[in-house]
């Protein structure tokens, strides 16, 4: 029976990969530069493989971003301790912006000026995706 990964582990992962969508990198160039394999990037993304910290420190220079980056919004790890954050909502956020469509669809609306667009745009959103009754 395989293990689960690591919470924090799945966290780094996605956080990996909506970086490297975000600045329009495949992994295989992205193992290029770090020199391992596109499938190593794939365990890494899905939390299977744990990054080291010498790797994390390669992959927040290659993905111009401190290494922090990689823990905004993460599960605490000590369940004693009650979370800041909704790691329910801040989870589906890295999860969509972590597919092509929410990069994509991210992109595109923080290209739009005029506020009166965005608010209709954003009212559009929310009335196609409210279920008619």
């Amino acid at each position: 029976m395989a293990k689960a990964p690591n919470p924090i582990d799945r966290h780094v992962g996605a956080r990996l990969r909506m970086r490297r969508l975000m600045v329009g990198m495949s992994q295989g160039r992205l193992g290029e530069a770090l020199d391992v394999t596109f499938q190593q990037i794939q365990k890494y993304e899905k939390g299977t493989n744990r990054i080291g910290a010498s790797r994390l420190q390669q992959l927040a220079r290659v993905l111009e971003v401190p290494p922090a980056f990689f823990f905004e919004g993460a599960p605490s790890s000590d369940p004693g301790r009650p979370m800041l954050a909704e790691p329910a909502a801040s989870a589906y956020v890295v999860d969509f912006l972590s597919t092509s469509d929410g990069l994509q669809l991210n992109r595109a609306f923080a290209q739009i000026r005029d506020p009166k667009v965005r608010k209709r745009v954003l009212d559009l959103v929310s009335a196609l995706s409210t279920p008619k009754e």
